[in-house]
């Protein structure tokens, strides 16, 4: 009998262990996750680029391979581009590969902030030529169910970096 209730709570100390083991990229993988569906907002550059200040953009983002993976596709008024990124967990690291319409692909790495809303992904590398320049920083921020923000800084050739700022509104 003693060694029941010794295998019955080793078992629950091991399940416990995994439901709070929880890694802080997953738990950030988990927050992005919600965003699941379709937004909208205007843009808001610094400096200022008029080709996109004041624009409307249409951002997606779904859930795909079984939960393993985010699709965040964004598309700008009047723009041809249609910039894909890919967010997913790569072991216990939060990644983030934007398919840039610069023709290259830099890969971040994401952190949460300490309340949870926020994750910040910084630099990690890049395949491709940089020669057009290439994303350098991405934040997303959730407000609440219906609202959030996005903030992409892009460095120019020469490392000038654009920083775009939106604030989302869920459409679906």
């Amino acid at each position: 009998m003693k060694s029941h209730r010794f295998m019955l709570f080793a078992v629950l100390l091991s399940l416990s262990s995994v439901a709070f083991g929880q890694s802080d990229a997953q738990k950030s993988f988990d927050q992005l996750k919600t965003l699941a569906g379709s937004w909208e907002g205007h843009v808001t550059t610094t400096p200022a680029h008029p080709e996109l200040d004041g624009k409307l953009t249409h951002a997606s983002l779904r859930v795909t391979s079984m939960g393993n993976a985010i699709v965040h596709e964004m598309t700008g008024e009047g723009r041809p581009d249609d910039p894909i990124t890919m967010l997913y967990l790569d072991d216990n690291r939060l990644l983030l590969t934007h398919y840039c319409d610069a023709g290259n692909r830099p890969r971040m790495t994401g952190k949460t902030s300490p309340d949870g809303k926020t994750v910040e992904f910084d630099f990690l590398d890049v395949a491709g030529s940089t020669q057009y320049g290439h994303m350098d920083h991405a934040i997303f921020t959730v407000i609440d169910a219906n609202h959030h923000t996005e903030d992409w800084t892009y460095m120019e050739p020469g490392d000038k970096p654009v920083h775009a700022h939106i604030e989302l509104t869920r459409t679906k």
